[in-house]
């Protein structure tokens, strides 16, 4: 039954597109129709193929952003300028476009309400797994801690603002604290550096021997912060981390 399981998760099904949502100038959200999806776990992601008509496919991975509460399947790309899949699915789209997906695949950075506090770290685009643990701690009324710190270049590229603000508006909801690496407007009164170990110290506190960190971004900046709070005293095997490069988008 597990192999026949596995099997199913590895074949590639048609997805629909419902809904194109635009987050930022460069990413969008991809709401999603897949008949027969047998769900996922916040922080999994999919394989998605596209086939020109010439034959050629192209392949790429794609973070889950939706919770797995969620009717629809939600993927959030951002466009790479000189990227070969990531240019067509945010520019050229549309409802009722078609295009192959497989998954949910990945079993080791994912979170479920009930295992305890949340601490996230995200660089630009790696906030989208993250935001699937924050969308799925909101549905299942969990009242276990969560802080997100999100570096983004400027705040016009903060994906998912105005759903980060109510969310941390709500009671309950996640702490989130931003850093701005490039551009900052006017008053800006949140962080303005890269990340670092005292500003992840100012924004989790003291490690917490029951949390579980969870890390996403480009690969330097991951190994940086991993590294920075396993420094401030938290546990290696509660800090979990996923990474990205130029893949060619």
């Amino acid at each position: 039954m597990a192999g026949a399981a596995l099997l199913g998760r590895l074949a590639w099904q048609l997805a629909e597109v419902v809904e194109l949502v635009p987050e930022t100038p460069r990413t969008a959200s991809l709401l999603l129709d897949v008949p027969g999806w047998a769900g996922h776990r916040a922080g999994q992601h999919v394989d998605v193929r596209l086939t020109a008509e010439d034959g050629y496919q192209a392949q790429r991975s794609y973070s889950i952003a939706s919770a797995p509460e969620n009717e629809r399947l939600a993927l959030t790309v951002e466009r790479l300028d000189d990227g070969e899949v990531s240019p067509f699915l945010v520019d050229e789209l549309r409802a009722g476009d078609r295009f192959e997906l497989r998954g949910p695949i990945g079993g080791y950075f994912v979170w479920e309400a009930g295992s305890g506090p949340l601490l996230l770290v995200a660089g630009g685009s790696g906030i989208v797994p993250l935001m699937a643990m924050l969308r799925h701690r909101e549905v299942a009324g969990s009242d276990e801690r969560a802080a997100l710190l999100y570096s983004a270049r400027s705040l016009d590229d903060v994906i998912y603002r105005e759903e980060l603000a109510r969310l941390s508006a709500g009671d309950g909801g996640p702490e989130v604290a931003y850093t701005l690496t490039r551009e900052r407007p006017d008053g800006w009164t949140g962080y303005g550096r890269r990340v670092d170990a005292a500003m992840l110290a100012e924004v989790f506190g003291l490690a917490d021997s029951a949390a579980t960190a969870f890390v996403c971004g480009p690969t330097r900046f991951v190994e940086t912060v991993a590294d920075a709070l396993v420094g401030l005293g938290h546990d290696p095997a509660r800090v979990k981390t996923e990474r990205f490069g130029p893949t060619g988008g």
